[in-house]
């Protein structure tokens, strides 16, 4: 009988994943276009490190900071009271931060293409910066947000590496898709592999489809 909780529990973190992903990405993108900070390329570097690093190599860094050996995974499993590994709890830390620049991306570039006036008008009004944000910046922004958000669930849904080092392969827990599809190949079971693989495609392929609809819609209604 195949296993549906790899699909539900992969489902489950790319959904958690790319909830939190946007309420941190919208300020950090923010941050990014309008400060004057003198080292934000600093920032920008280090966010857009899991771009170009290995996921092994970052898997192994956080598997470290989660360990109770370190001052980072004392403190986590003294403020969660269990440890950070192999939990679903740091599939999620690790996942958020693998898949970050995914989502800070789009929605830089979405509001670093903006003209200046949509602030400026907004400012002369008596606008906050935070009104000017939700009220006038992200809804010119829409299919920057939308990508965003496909590009963080999609790249979370499929993630292996990262996934791997810090859940390892445990059932109901830390067994997503791609570590079920891994163990399947594994255990020369390929049909269960097949139909692992088959529906992250389809899935893959819907949302991919959806987006694309959306955005060919918005354009054109844009440029009526």
């Amino acid at each position: 009988m195949f296993d549906w909780d790899p699909i539900l529990l992969s489902l489950k973190l790319a959904s958690v994943t790319t909830v939190i992903l946007l309420i941190l990405a919208i300020p950090i993108a923010y941050w990014l276009v309008y400060s004057r900070f003198k080292f934000k390329a600093v920032v920008e570097a280090i966010i857009s490190l899991p771009l170009i690093l290995p996921p092994t190599v970052l898997g192994f860094y956080l598997l470290l900071a989660f360990s109770p050996s370190f001052f980072t995974g004392s403190i986590l499993n003294s403020l969660f009271g269990t440890s950070i590994a192999f939990s679903f709890f740091g599939l999620v830390v690790a996942s958020v931060i693998y898949s970050l620049p995914f989502m800070v991306h789009p929605i830089r570039s979405g509001l670093s293409n903006l003209p200046e006036s949509y602030s400026d008008v907004s400012k002369v009004l008596g606008k906050s910066k935070l009104t000017t944000l939700f009220k006038v910046l992200l809804p010119n922004i829409k299919p920057s947000l939308l990508t965003g958000i496909v590009l963080a669930f999609a790249h979370t849904l499929g993630e292996f590496g990262v996934v791997l080092m810090i859940g390892g392969n445990i059932p109901s827990e830390t067994r997503v898709a791609s570590i079920a599809i891994y163990d399947e190949v594994e255990s020369l079971n390929y049909a269960s592999a097949n139909t692992y693989s088959l529906i992250l495609l389809v899935l893959a392929f819907i949302i991919l489809l959806l987006v694309s609809s959306y955005n060919r819609n918005y354009l054109s209604r844009f440029w009526k």
